[in-house]
C-alpha cells in the first residue's frame, strides 16, 4: 500500500513538472498585423538535448542552446499557432509550449444600408438597417457598435465564429422610426479589440452616416381648440401651422357658411370675421387633423 501511495506521488510530481514544461514563451501571446515582422522566443530553464519551433514558416531549431528564436520578416500567411518543443536530458524528457498566436487585418469597408427600402420611412413601421464589414480578421475579436447620431443603441459581438483568416460579416438592427427620427444619421462602428497585447487603443473603422427620412401625419403643437374674443372691426390672426411629412395642405370651413373661406392657408389674418366656428384642416397623404377656432365678439363696456 505504501508502496502505491510512493508511485502516485512520484507519478504527480512528474505531471507537475511535465505541465509547467521547463519551457517559456516571451511573449506567450503575440499579436500581429497582416504584413508585418514577428520575433518570439522559447526559452528553457534546464539543460535540453534540442530547442526548436514547429511552423508552417520560419520553423527552426537549436541543439544545447536555452533559446531558440521563432520570427518571420512579413507574415502574410493564415498559418497555425507555432509550437515550440524540448528534448531534455531528464524526465519529463519531452514537452512543448503553443504560442498564442493573434495575426490581424482591418476591414476593407464597413457600410450601412436599408435593408429592401429605398425612399422615405413611415412613423411606426418597423425597419432593417443593416451593417457589412468587409474582409475582417479574426472576426471573434470585433465588436460592432450601432450608434443613433452621438448615442450607442445596440451592440453585436461575433466571439462565438471561430475563423482565424478574413471574412465578410453582417449586423441587422431593428428601427421603428418616430417624427424625431426624421434626419437622424445613423452609423456603425467595426472595433477590433485584440486584448492588452494589440493596439490601444483599439481599432476602429466607421461606416458613412445613413441618414434617414421619416414621413407622418400632421400635428398641431397646440391641438387645444382656442376662443378669441374681440371688437367688431379688430384684426383677428388664426394660426393653424401643423407640422408633417411630406409638408400638409391646409383648408378652412366656417360654421355659418357653406363655403370654405381659404384654402391652402396656415394662418388665417382677417379683420372681418363674423362670430363663429372657424375650422382648420391640415391634411397630408398619412392623415388629417383639425383645430377649432372660436370667434366671440366682446360686448360693450367690456
Amino acid at each position: 500500500m505504501e508502496f502505491m501511495k510512493l508511485i502516485l506521488v512520484l507519478s504527480m510530481l512528474c505531471l507537475a513538472d511535465g505541465y509547467s514544461c521547463s519551457l517559456e514563451l516571451r511573449p506567450a501571446r503575440a499579436v500581429v498585423a497582416f504584413g508585418d515582422p514577428i520575433s518570439v522566443s522559447c526559452v528553457a530553464s534546464r539543460p535540453v538535448r534540442v530547442l526548436g519551433w514547429e511552423a508552417a514558416v520560419g520553423a527552426a531549431n537549436t541543439q544545447r542552446d536555452l533559446t531558440v528564436q521563432w520570427g518571420v520578416d512579413s507574415l502574410t500567411d493564415w498559418i497555425e499557432e507555432p509550437i515550440c518543443y524540448g528534448v531534455f536530458f531528464t524526465a519529463p524528457r519531452q514537452c512543448e509550449e503553443k504560442l498564442h498566436l493573434v495575426l490581424y487585418k482591418t476591414p476593407d469597408s464597413v457600410s450601412i444600408s436599408s435593408l429592401n427600402q429605398t425612399g422615405p420611412m413611415q412613423e411606426g413601421r418597423q425597419y432593417q438597417l443593416q451593417c457589412e464589414v468587409h474582409n475582417i480578421a479574426p472576426v471573434q475579436y470585433l465588436n460592432l457598435r450601432w450608434f443613433r447620431e452621438q448615442t450607442e443603441v445596440y451592440n453585436h459581438t461575433f466571439s462565438d465564429l471561430t475563423p482565424a483568416s478574413p471574412v465578410q460579416v453582417s449586423s441587422t438592427l431593428l428601427i421603428t422610426p418616430r417624427r424625431a427620427d426624421d434626419g437622424a444619421q445613423y452609423r456603425c462602428v467595426a472595433e477590433l479589440d485584440l486584448g492588452p497585447e494589440g493596439p490601444q487603443p483599439p481599432l476602429n473603422m466607421t461606416s458613412e452616416p445613413l441618414s434617414i427620412t421619416v414621413q407622418y401625419a400632421p400635428y398641431f403643437l397646440s391641438p387645444n381648440a382656442e376662443i378669441i374674443e374681440v371688437n367688431k372691426g379688430d384684426e383677428v390672426t388664426l394660426n393653424c401651422t401643423a407640422q408633417g411629412n411630406p409638408p400638409p395642405v391646409y383648408s378652412w370651413n366656417i360654421s355659418h357658411s357653406r363655403e370654405k373661406e381659404s384654402d391652402d392657408q396656415a394662418v388665417f389674418i382677417s379683420s372681418s370675421l363674423s362670430p363663429g366656428i372657424y375650422t382648420c384642416t391640415s391634411t397630408n397623404r398619412l392623415g388629417m387633423k383639425n383645430k377649432q377656432f372660436t370667434i366671440k365678439h366682446k360686448s360693450r363696456g367690456a
